[in-house]
């Protein structure tokens, strides 16, 4: 057995045929160009989803961050240790135009009778002429 083993070992082995075997062209066993093209074009594509997919995860937990951040925020204010933030113009109106007695300054007046709203344009508006 011993001697089995010394004859493999230093027996060459044979050398690979440096051609083709019969019948077969250098065309018919390589992709060519078409190959390299359709394997381009799916690397790209898979780059491209890679990319777009990091931007997906990035914007969900950015959103899920401003959300906890939103839900603190009115936690806090449920629980009395934070003072609602005071939104008022320099005018003194909230954010929805009432002044600081709380009377609209677009609606009614206050015997009811149709208020004007100033126009973009420095106009009175309707119902003044």
């Amino acid at each position: 057995m011993y001697s089995l083993l010394i004859a493999l070992a230093t027996s060459p082995a044979p050398a690979p045929s440096p051609s083709l075997r019969p019948g077969l062209s250098q065309d018919q066993v390589t992709p060519g160009l078409l190959g390299f093209v359709l394997t381009a074009f799916i690397v790209l594509l898979t780059a491209l989803l890679i990319v777009d997919m990091v931007r997906r995860i990035r914007r969900v937990r950015y959103r899920a961050q401003v959300e906890e951040e939103r839900a603190a925020a009115e936690a806090a204010l449920f629980d009395g240790a934070a003072q609602p933030l005071d939104v008022r113009d320099p005018q003194g109106r909230d954010p929805h135009g009432r002044d600081p007695q709380g009377r609209d300054p677009y609606g009614q007046g206050s015997a009811g009778t149709p208020g004007t709203r100033p126009e973009a344009n420095g106009d009175a508006g309707p119902g003044t002429r």
